[in-house]
């Protein structure tokens, strides 16, 4: 079986499970359920941003740092997983795998495990099965995920919502934009970055970044809370210029949340929603089949569609006849 073989260390068999996962095989939820309760070790890093703001280059350097790191005990460096979410082909309908090429250093190394993921035409800059894909990385055991977003134009937010850390890579050229997207990046980065920072306007970046976060500092802690001031770093990750002052700041956040209880309470909130869309899918899902020609609701759309009944009022006739029965939980 595939899922014993990933908890016992098969590579492969993470491999081929990761596949699965992202073609939406039927065979999904059995997997998440038998991985579940090796998860939850793992901490997750997200790194956002414009596209050529370097992130694959920054993902590149910070692999090389934490397997320097050593753990307690062992010479050997700590394991890194990477999902890096890439463009779809138009040609294969796979990922365009440019993070593989700027990481190809890290692929003999048995502690680290890169995966490329397209979007497939998902919005946010993440892949529909990114979280699967976290979750079987963490049951196999890896100490930290990094998850890169693809990007697509503008900060996608998305990944917030999966990461422990969340870290926005901008770079000087990103100076325009950052007015039209205070109140998301705010919102979100856990820890922003001026990447390239060798360029002209990289200092004047920072400096307005720095400016925004004091000024939205009450704001920040209210929406994220937690009592932590986002620190502004600037990096040359080409040059490996920054990148062990970006780890520390990952490393103190981490400490923050778990000193704090927000980390457990952020995952909590996670597992929440991923309920609550879990239920929301498979509603519409029965929504959609009893709308469909022979189902149970089919003469209801028939009356809307042809103008005799309006969308409110059907949606009232319905309202009382879908419930959701709780069922019985194993003791």
């Amino acid at each position: 079986m595939l899922v014993e073989r990933l908890l016992a260390g098969d590579r492969r068999a993470l491999a081929r499970l990761i596949t699965l996962v992202e073609n939406g095989s039927a065979a999904v939820p059995d997997i998440m359920r038998r991985v579940y309760p090796r998860t939850g070790r793992a901490y997750t890093v997200g790194l956002t941003g414009p596209p050529g703001a370097g992130k694959s280059t920054l993902v590149d350097r910070l692999i090389a740092a934490l397997r320097r790191a050593t753990t307690a005990g062992t010479a050997a460096g700590t394991s890194v997983a990477v999902v890096a979410v890439d463009p779809t082909s138009p040609f294969s309908g796979g990922a365009v795998l440019g993070d593989r090429i700027r990481m190809q250093a890290h692929t003999l190394d048995p502690g680290v495990f890169i995966r490329s993921m397209a979007t497939r035409g998902n919005l946010g800059g993440l892949a529909r099965a990114t979280a699967e894909v976290q979750r079987l990385l963490d049951a196999f055991g890896f100490d930290w995920v990094l998850v890169e977003t693809v990007g697509v134009g503008q900060t996608e937010l998305e990944v917030a919502r999966l990461a422990d850390t969340t870290v926005l890579v901008l770079v000087p050229e990103s100076g325009d934009a950052i007015q039209t997207m205070k109140a998301g990046l705010l919102e979100a980065a856990d820890l922003l970055v001026v990447n390239k920072a060798d360029r002209e306007g990289a200092h004047r970046l920072a400096a307005e970044l720095k400016h925004m976060v004091h000024l939205h500092r009450g704001g920040q802690q209210a929406s994220r809370d937690l009592d932590w001031e986002v620190p502004v770093i600037a990096t040359e990750a080409a040059n490996d210029k920054g990148v062990e002052e970006l780890l520390e700041a990952i490393g103190r956040h981490r400490v923050a949340l778990e000193t704090s209880g927000r980390l457990l309470a952020r995952r909590q909130a996670r597992r929440a929603r991923e309920l609550r869309e879990l239920v929301l899918a498979e509603l519409r899902r029965e929504v959609d089949r009893a709308l469909g020609d022979g189902g149970a609701l089919a003469p209801l759309l028939m009356e809307v569609e042809a103008g005799r009944l309006d969308p409110y009022g059907a949606a009232d006739a319905l309202r009382g006849r879908v419930k959701v029965e709780p069922p019985p939980l194993n003791s």
